[in-house]
């Protein structure tokens, strides 16, 4: 239709029985077209709905480890990190040590060395290995 009084463009709806809607208001001047605004809503919701369906949540799974695991155990849960870290999920490592283990905190050092070595194919190191209390906890995310 052109540029057209805002005045006229109401008018215009009003015959149509339609509703005069803003659709660029940044632009000069305003672009703005007669529809049924209900029905715009709708179809914007629903487009908004079919692009979340589409996104991937990103999660965050936790693997807990002890400082006096199994060798077999340690492939175990390896195997389930870069299992993890192929579904695009992030890995938090967490490793536990009770009682007198704590004098002994080389060894979870080592099992934790270890483990970021064993996933580094699959997977980067986003949070840096902290001691929090009794616990030793790192992050993964996938590369």
């Amino acid at each position: 239709m052109g540029v057209v009084p805002t005045q006229k463009a109401l008018e215009i709806a009003s015959q149509n029985e339609l509703d005069l809607v803003e659709v660029a208001p940044q632009a000069s001047p305003p672009v703005c077209r007669v529809m049924d605004y209900s029905k715009f809503k709708y179809d914007q919701e629903k487009k908004e709905r079919e692009a979340k369906k589409h996104q991937k949540q990103s999660r965050l799974k936790e693997i807990r480890l002890k400082p006096n695991i199994d060798d077999h155990d340690y492939q175990t849960k390896v195997n389930h990190a870069i299992s993890f870290l192929k579904k695009k999920d992030k890995v938090k490592i967490s490793l536990f040590f009770r009682g007198r283990q704590m004098e002994h905190m080389e060894l979870g050092r080592k099992i934790v060395d270890r483990f970021i070595i064993d996933t580094q194919n699959d997977g980067q190191l986003e949070k840096q290995p902290l001691l929090e209390g009794r616990i030793i906890s790192l992050v993964i995310a996938p590369k």
